[in-house]
């Protein structure tokens, strides 16, 4: 039976990324699931495979069709969130396509992946 697996995401810099990805989202590397072009980052409380992290050669796209949502439950947590996951490395984008009152913030991670910080009291806004 098919079943839906984690996301992946192409970066250009592994460790960079693991780094980044385990201390955005509390997640762990897999030392069993590791190669120079490949890591899986699990949840810390051990539930599982929660994000794959592929080398990859291509660049970012700016408007990625695909992108991670992450989820907070307030417009202070979103805020808070936001400012930490700069502190980590990831810049904020000039999103040309916010609709009016966005309910999410467009960020890019260290590689230039496009993610969103979700402020779920806000939702839906319909285009996150």
């Amino acid at each position: 039976m098919l079943r839906l697996g984690f996301p992946v995401i192409g970066v250009d810099d592994i460790p960079r990324a693991v780094a980044f990805w385990t201390a955005a989202l509390d997640l762990v590397d897999t030392p069993e699931w590791q190669s120079a072009t490949w890591r899986t980052l699990d949840h810390a409380d051990g539930s599982g495979h929660a994000l794959g992290l592929m080398l990859s050669e291509s660049p970012a796209e700016p408007h990625p069709r695909i992108h991670l949502d992450l989820f907070v439950d307030t417009t202070a947590e979103q805020e808070a969130e936001v400012e930490r996951l700069i502190g980590l490395g990831a810049t904020r984008v000039d999103w040309d396509l916010y609709p009016p009152d966005p309910d999410f913030l467009v960020l890019a991670d260290p590689d230039g992946n496009i993610f969103c910080v979700v402020d779920l009291s806000k939702a839906p806004s319909g285009s996150a």
